[in-house]
C-alpha cells in the first residue's frame, strides 16, 4: 500500500510536513511538483521556451501591428 506524505524540498533536502506512518526503513519515491505561481507573478520560461513561444507568435506580429488594432487594447 502507498502513502503519501507532504513535503517541501529546500536547501538541498526534503523537509516533510507531517510525520509519515511509524515505518522503521522502507523504499521511497520522491516526485517534484510544479511551483505554482501566486497571482501577478509572471510566468518562469526558459530561454528555449521563450524562443519557441517568439516563433510560434510571430505569425501573429503583422496582424497585431496593424493600423487600427490598438482599438484592442482599450476593451
Amino acid at each position: 500500500m502507498f502513502n503519501s506524505v507532504e513535503g517541501v524540498f529546500r536547501n538541498g533536502q526534503v523537509e516533510l510536513l507531517e510525520r509519515p506512518p511509524a515505518l522503521e526503513e522502507t523504499r521511497v519515491i520522491v516526485t517534484f511538483l510544479p511551483v505554482e505561481r501566486r497571482a501577478g507573478e509572471p510566468p518562469n520560461f526558459t530561454p528555449q521556451e521563450l524562443a519557441d513561444l517568439r516563433g510560434k507568435l510571430q505569425a501573429w506580429e503583422e496582424d497585431w501591428n496593424a493600423p487600427g488594432m490598438e482599438a484592442y487594447g482599450e476593451l
